[in-house]
């Protein structure tokens, strides 16, 4: 009986498997995408912190554009083709309480993937994005299948 690896991705991360395997990650005003073959039953994952890489200094999966783009070049170098893939998106709260402070970063963020996942052709099957609460997801590389709590403010 083969056990299923865990992974735990940190901000500004890509995970990709093609063992099954088990990617947490916990978001905030971040965003991640979960990319899934079908096909292939491999998947991949990103979580970035800020909408735009502007050009200067390393172009990081910090930066949405970077992230995105960066998981679907990872997902073809394992031998998925781009119409086999598709994505689930999570996160994008706004946590502040005065959006003055935020830069609505959360709202980019989630902007950001619609335009390069459109771009790309990739379909939309599942989002949960925006709110006050952040979250926490587990993606499955295997099934596809991403379990989503939502984290609770204390206080």
């Amino acid at each position: 009986m083969s056990t299923t690896l865990k992974y735990f991705l940190l901000p500004g991360m890509i995970k990709i498997s093609r063992q099954p395997m088990e990617i947490t990650t916990l978001l905030g005003s971040c965003v991640s995408i979960c990319l899934w073959d079908s096909t292939l039953q491999t998947g991949g994952i990103n979580h970035y912190l800020m909408p735009l890489w502007n050009g200067t200094g390393l172009a990081s999966p910090k930066y949405g554009n970077i992230a995105i783009e960066s998981l679907i070049g990872k997902m073809i170098s394992l031998g998925s083709k781009r119409e086999n893939l598709k994505a689930k998106v999570f996160g994008g709260a706004s946590l502040l309480k005065s959006s003055e402070y935020s830069f609505n970063i959360g709202e980019r963020n989630i902007e950001i993937q619609e335009a390069v996942l459109k771009d790309n052709d990739i379909e939309l099957v599942a989002q949960s994005t925006g709110g006050k609460l952040g979250r926490k997801i587990i993606f499955n590389t295997f099934t596809g299948l991403v379990k989503m709590k939502y984290i609770k403010k204390n206080g």
